[in-house]
């Protein structure tokens, strides 16, 4: 069953788990799938939460502490959300030793409702570090433009950084120069530059689904024969991108100092649309260097029938270029689909956290014990 997953990662490509819960984690399947099908990390998001702590399977005691002590639901779900992502990393440590912190990752996000907040997001990312307290933690932050300051800012305090919501090749360039930036931030403080690590989630699906709308709405033979095409290029020119950036003087500087390389790490890898295979956004982006973070279904649809063939994104870069061009010469345009993208990645991870934030609450007022 993991030989598609063992090629994968014999070709490079980090296998993370797009997805984390209590009984994940008690009933030993984190456990398993490091151990069988060469998962290596762990992302979550408000929505993946959400769904977890609304479930209810696993959360009853600590709810029922939490409610028993009058907190906050805003620090319940804090310490609901650490806790987990605290055992969960605790499982991976003997990964993240082996790869000399390369891997063994788990991502635990910012609150969603501060993404345009630069202050607020430096502060919450602080304060999700010192709460987890485990070395392999990455705090994630979205790439918005209040964002990217953040990033700097908690890199160059030496704090391992997972950007997220990442979806124009614009951003992502300056991604990689805020992660620059905080590199030499932290080493002109005198931090130890090895030690700190970063990823790039640049966002895939997404981009077929909103491009892929748009292809229908033209309706042209022409324009259905781009279908399926556009979040590949939009991926396999990042990695263009990304091989520049991490070849050139600036980074060589700090490559000397010992400096880790952001890795591009391809998210939203579940595939949208039934018309297309369902490994597409993995098997379609391999090359050495990179994430893959999957949910469950994609990981197990890769491991029983993917097709791993090797680099399938370097020399791919003219073609590439050509499709994003062809579909710019239909009238869609490439910044009003990667913007929008942007607005509803983080208005549904708010939208998310709003739900967790209303379910906990009612939460505990059940379990709030009767007044003395």
């Amino acid at each position: 069953m993991t030989d598609a997953l063992k090629r994968l990662s014999d070709e490079g490509v980090a296998i993370w788990l797009d997805d984390l819960s209590r009984k994940r984690i008690t009933s030993g399947n984190l456990a398993e799938l490091i151990d069988q099908s060469h998962v290596v990390g762990v992302t979550t998001n408000p929505s993946i939460f959400q769904k977890a702590i609304s479930s209810g399977d696993g959360y009853e005691q600590q709810l029922t502490d939490l409610a028993a002590r009058k907190v906050t639901v805003d620090e319940a779900i804090r310490m609901i959300t650490t806790a987990d992502v605290r055992d969960a990393a605790d499982i991976l440590r003997p990964v993240f030793d082996a790869t000399e912190g390369q891997d063994g990752r788990v991502s635990i996000e910012v609150d969603p409702r501060l993404a345009h907040e630069t202050t607020a997001t430096i502060a919450e990312a602080k304060q999700l570090a010192w709460l987890v307290d485990r070395p392999n933690t990455l705090i994630k932050i979205p790439a918005t433009k209040a964002g990217l300051p953040a990033i700097t800012e908690v890199i160059g305090k030496g704090i391992s950084v997972n950007v997220t919501l990442i979806f124009s090749l614009e951003r992502y360039r300056e991604v990689m120069d805020a992660y620059l930036a905080g590199l030499e931030k932290a080493k002109a403080a005198g931090l130890d530059l090895s030690e700190i690590h970063s990823v790039a989630s640049f966002f895939v699906s997404r981009v077929d689904s909103e491009i892929d709308k748009r292809l229908d709405g033209i309706g042209t033979d022409e324009a259905k024969a781009l279908k399926g095409k556009a979040a590949l290029a939009n991926a396999r020119l990042a990695y263009e991108a990304y091989e520049e950036v991490f070849s050139s003087e600036r980074w060589a500087a700090l490559d000397r100092a010992h400096a880790n390389k952001q890795r591009p790490l391809w998210a939203s890898t579940g595939v949208k649309d039934p018309a297309y295979k369902d490994t597409l956004y993995v098997v379609d982006l391999v090359a050495p260097g990179t994430v893959n973070t999957m949910p469950e279904a994609t990981l197990e649809a890769t491991a029983d029938h993917g097709e791993v063939s090797g680099d399938t994104i370097r020399g791919t870069y003219e073609q590439a270029r050509a499709e994003l061009d062809a579909v710019a010469k239909l009238g869609i345009s490439y910044d009003d689909v990667v913007q929008l993208l942007e607005d509803e990645g983080v208005e549904k991870f708010e939208a998310s956290w709003n739900d967790l934030l209303k379910s906990t609450e009612a939460e505990l007022k059940r379990l709030a014990p009767a007044e003395d």
